[in-house]
């Protein structure tokens, strides 16, 4: 089973417009394998701009805030790509799309390292940040699961936050949590 590292990618559009939305990238040996839905920015500026960095974060208000209409993080110039990176990430990896395998549902951009480059030390993740990570990842799913594993997970992932988060982390579950209701609500209305 392939590792997939969950992280904030950064991508431009053929008129230079940044886009950011976490996703997990797929090891694949020495490359890493975007595989966005489609149909998607991150699909389309991938074609135009074979390019994207991944960005290493620990402030999980960055995974929760793209998924909740909140996309504006400060990027600053990558090294070596003509994507920029997140100001705020601890490290991030330069991308080069080496290959493509196309796919009905999710293509796979095939990417070769151009450059690693840490930023700052990371000093471990605790459970609420693990836990944000988890809800972040069910509500990019919430038109795909059934009601009631969100609920039930959601319920689970709370205890986490519950005993473990800071404020940073308060305030990413409280957007997922009302991402959810209104979910929630907008399917009961329908």
């Amino acid at each position: 089973m392939p590792m997939i590292r969950e992280t904030i990618v950064t991508t431009v559009g053929a008129a230079g417009v940044v886009h950011i939305a976490p996703l997990g990238i797929i090891q694949d040996g020495e490359e890493w394998i975007i595989a966005p839905f489609r149909p998607s920015t991150t699909l389309d500026n991938l074609r135009a701009v074979p390019f994207a960095v991944a960005n290493y974060v620990d402030d999980v208000r960055v995974f929760a805030g793209c998924l909740t209409g909140r996309r504006d993080w400060p990027t600053t110039a990558a090294g070596r790509v003509p994507v920029p990176r997140l100001a705020g990430a601890l490290a991030h990896a330069e991308l080069e799309v080496s290959r493509i395998t196309e796919d009905e549902q999710r293509p796979r951009f095939h990417c070769r390292v151009v450059t690693l480059t840490t930023h700052a030390p990371f000093r471990g993740f605790n459970r609420a940040q693990a836990a944000v990570i988890e809800a972040a990842i069910l509500v990019s799913r919430l038109h795909m699961l059934p009601r009631q594993k969100v609920e039930a997970e959601m319920a689970y992932l709370a205890i986490a936050v519950g005993k473990t988060a800071g404020p940073a982390e308060q305030e990413a579950w409280d957007w997922l949590a009302e991402k959810v209701r209104q979910h929630d609500a907008d399917r009961d209305g329908a």
